[in-house]
């Protein structure tokens, strides 16, 4: 599509009008990295057709004096997804699919748990969370690793259960833009991982970033995880770096998996909005026709409420298109997207109107530093006075962690001292869950053990709670602890088994309470 003589004479009136980055940003941005105790972050921002800002802060890891820059790549979780919609818009531009045709015409075997929902799914229904499953549905197939293929993970997704009706509200999932990458390996004959390397980001120009998880380890040049791990649960406590291994498992790579540097983020932002094409006039990634479905509005989703502290940020509409958030900013139009890995954080920011983008990644699960961030940015570009936001949102997380750990002291939150109802060898023995799969209990050394086994290194002992619960001390302290509780039959036997988070503010990917065991004998 060519430019029109006005729509280009508005777009450099709209970029000569640009403000710079705040002239302090730098050292603001140092700032609250320091008082929030991130270790590393990358900062990119773009106005126009210009990067005008591209920066590391920190270090890599805690303990090790390697300094992040803009070429440090990090994992950035869900903003990623935006990615695998921009492979799709390729193959759509190629004419091999459309945004609806139906999923099982260009995936055969791909099945949902209810047929109507099956027959019906299109491409376009994959990316914008409103099939009907739960919040986070099917997140442990990958939480936090996985031994299962990606195929056999999509197979398995016919056994997970709907929350509500198809196409009738907003739930966000991971596992169906495992679909979307498994399509396009069908599609293509390319792992998604391929297709991403050498259609999307060689074309783009993005030369540190990776699909591939073997190949992050092979870069040099990478951010380590890290979280707080030792002060009552995952979220509490100091930093501590995390075991590279405990990211993702690659079945899910298409809905979060990518590991992206500021300077690669940066041309990202500029494809963006310039509406698929390349920096420099070098020709095109995708259509702007494309581009048009990608910003479109698809799912409503609801406007949570904030504290008064933060009332100035919340907007007046919030939608899901494909693979963004569209919603407003104090008035202005957004298009954005956070991510998150166990030990990553980014969030992912355009304003349309402004021809400004920008990113924040960060190497810990400190999450207010990026909103803090961001909504400063937002208050420059959008010329709003300056307000403290990163204070702001740090006090808002002081205040849910102080929460959540009187919450773990109340008495109701303390144990009966009944039970259990049955030796503990009558507890043992192989359980599945017909999505997620086994899990074994043993009796070790006097005491059951429990082991997770379509998850590598997810296994512990289980100590007695109350009644017939139990509580995981899993060998892995990263992975968040559950409830395990047995359910007996008027005989004593026991016939399921079902769990929930040990922690009130897990996260949601531990859907620990959608599994439902049963003695394999009796397994269907």
């Amino acid at each position: 599509m060519k430019r029109t003589l006005l729509s280009f004479l508005t777009f450099i009136a709209s970029t000569s009008a640009l403000a710079a980055p705040p002239a302090d940003f730098a050292q603001r941005a140092e700032a609250a990295r320091t008082a929030v105790g991130v270790p590393g972050m990358s900062i990119a921002i773009v106005e126009g057709d210009k990067v005008t800002f591209a920066k590391g802060f920190g270090v890599k890891a805690i303990g090790r004096s390697d300094p992040v820059d803009a070429d440090t790549i990090f994992p950035t979780g869900s903003t990623g997804k935006a990615m695998t919609v921009a492979a799709l818009g390729i193959l759509v531009d190629q004419g091999r699919i459309g945004w609806d045709d139906k999923v099982i015409d260009r995936l055969p075997g791909f099945q949902m748990y209810d047929p109507w929902v099956t027959r019906e799914m299109t491409i376009r229904d994959l990316l914008v969370h409103r099939s009907g499953l739960g919040l986070g549905a099917g997140d442990l197939l990958f939480v936090p690793r996985t031994n299962l293929t990606r195929a056999e993970s999509v197979r398995r997704l016919r056994y997970i259960r709907p929350a509500t009706s198809f196409r009738s509200g907003f739930a966000y999932d991971n596992v169906l833009y495992m679909v979307a990458g498994q399509l396009i390996e069908q599609v293509t004959g390319q792992s998604w991982e391929q297709f991403m390397a050498e259609q999307v980001f060689k074309p783009a120009g993005m030369l540190h970033a990776t699909s591939d998880s073997p190949s992050r380890f092979a870069t040099a040049n990478r951010a380590q995880p890290h979280a707080r791990m030792d002060g009552g649960f995952r979220g509490a406590g100091k930093q501590e770096m995390l075991d590279e291994r405990d990211e993702l498992g690659r079945t899910a790579a298409p809905a979060g998996g990518l590991a992206i540097s500021a300077n690669d983020l940066a041309r990202w932002l500029l494809i963006q909005l310039h509406a698929g094409e390349l920096p420099g006039h070098q020709g095109r990634l995708f259509s702007a026709a494309a581009h048009e479905q990608m910003w479109t509005p698809v799912t409503l989703e609801p406007v949570r409420p904030v504290s008064p502290a933060l009332k100035l940020t919340q907007p007046l509409f919030n939608t899901y298109a494909l693979g963004w958030n569209v919603s407003d900013y104090r008035g202005a139009k957004i298009v954005w997207h956070s991510g998150a890995v166990f030990g990553f954080q980014t969030v992912v920011v355009l304003i349309p109107e402004k021809q400004v983008g920008f990113s924040l990644e960060i190497n810990c699960e400190d999450g207010e530093v990026l909103l803090g961030l961001m909504d400063e940015l937002l208050d420059h570009y959008l010329k709003l006075p300056h307000t403290d936001w990163v204070a702001r949102w740090q006090a808002e997380k002081r205040q849910k962690v102080a929460g959540a750990l009187e919450a773990l002291k109340a008495p109701a939150a303390q144990p009966a001292a009944i039970g259990p109802s049955l030796p503990l060898e009558r507890y043992t023995g192989t359980f599945a869950d017909p999505w997620y799969g086994n899990i074994e209990v043993s009796l070790k050394d006097g005491r059951l053990a429990i082991d997770f086994k379509s998850t590598p290194r997810m296994s512990g002992t289980l100590e007695h709670w109350q009644y017939d619960t139990f509580l995981t001390h899993l060998t892995d302290k990263s992975i968040e602890p559950a409830y395990v509780t047995f359910g007996l039959g008027a005989e004593g036997n026991i016939e399921r088994v079902t769990m929930k988070a040990a922690s009130p503010i897990a996260d949601f990917s531990y859907d620990y309470q959608d599994l439902l065991f049963t003695p394999v004998a009796k397994a269907q």
